[in-house]
């Protein structure tokens, strides 16, 4: 099945209510655990492809990679920009194939944000690809967390309603990612934060309400951080402080019922990957072959989106819809 375009998967998602799992990739194992996941349980998802893994994995071997997956997969796959930092990075992955691109530009001031989107929704409508925006900026660390030159916002700036329909009109962006107490990384909340889903609601029903209609929001620095993965990963070796902590599932499933469209999570396949890791090498530490290592690695991250997209964004069985 050839790629699939991301307006396409929006809608059937906002007429399902149910959200698309947007998991990024950096390697092969973690494509092959992310796909496979969604094959057994028949779900569409979008794969996202950071600035800093284009420069990690070279994006010719992504692209084939990802050639490979979609030509053995029979599932709705589209491929996303995540946080794409400049016009330019976003031309060079909207020539380059992929049906959808973010461009990041909730650090810089308001009227400069606005500037850069419609730059890149005035090529990207050109080609046929949809563009994501940000308005707000989420605590943690920006861009892609652990990367160099991402920037850490400690306070973060949430998305006020009618900035966001402004917001949308300005640039014509087709989805737009929120700030309502989301964060990047692994240290998320402190105590029984949660996300601010009266805001949520308030921003949709403004889109809604200036004609926008059924307007698809992205919520990302989704990652639930499971306390159990930490916990492995600190029994085996690592040094996670116990104040790691992320957005509760209930949180995550209310929001995808009130319309957010799509659910970036990258933290916790990092956090899984890690976790089988230092358990093989701590239980095998003879072992030199990455194959014997690598494989539970791919398992557990492939369990974890099983379960993401079968219990939490419920997108799970829509494949072909």
């Amino acid at each position: 099945m050839p790629l699939t375009h991301t307006k396409d998967l929006f809608a059937k998602a906002l007429k399902g209510k149910y959200a698309l799992g947007a998991f990024n990739v950096n390697n092969m194992e973690l494509l092959q655990a992310i796909v496979e996941a969604c094959e057994e349980e028949k779900a569409p998802v979008m794969l996202q492809i950071s600035k800093g893994a284009r420069q990690y994995a070279n994006p010719v071997y992504l692209k084939k990679l990802i050639e490979a997956a979609v030509s053995l997969s029979n599932i709705p796959i589209a491929v996303h920009l995540d946080h794409g930092d400049s016009f330019e990075l976003c031309k060079e992955c909207i020539d380059e194939g992929f049906t959808s691109v973010m461009i990041d530009g909730s650090h810089l001031p308001y009227d400069k944000n606005v500037e850069i989107c419609k730059k890149v929704v005035d090529y990207a409508h050109k080609h046929n690809c949809v563009v994501e925006g940000e308005l707000g900026m989420l605590v943690g660390a920006q861009h892609d967390e652990g990367e160099e030159g991402g920037g850490y916002s400690k306070g973060g700036v949430y998305t006020h309603p009618d900035e966001a329909v402004q917001f949308v009109k300005a640039t014509g962006v087709d989805s737009l990612a929120v700030a309502i107490g989301n964060s990047h990384g692994a240290y998320k909340f402190k105590g029984q934060q949660h996300l601010d889903l009266d805001r949520l609601k308030t921003i949709k029903k403004a889109l809604l309400d200036a004609g926008m209609g059924d307007y698809p929001l992205v919520l990302h620095g989704a990652s639930s951080v499971p306390k159990e993965i930490a916990q492995e990963i600190n029994r085996y070796g690592g040094k996670l402080g116990e104040d790691t902590a992320g957005v509760p599932e209930a949180d995550i499933e209310v929001a995808r019922r009130v319309g957010c469209t799509k659910v970036n999570i990258d933290t916790d396949l990092r956090m899984a990957f890690t976790a089988a890791l230092r358990k093989f090498f701590m239980e095998s530490p003879k072992e030199y072959d990455p194959r014997k290592y690598l494989t539970p690695a791919r398992n557990k991250v492939k369990e974890l989106v099983r379960h993401k997209v079968k219990n939490v964004l419920c997108c799970a069985g829509h494949a072909f819809d």
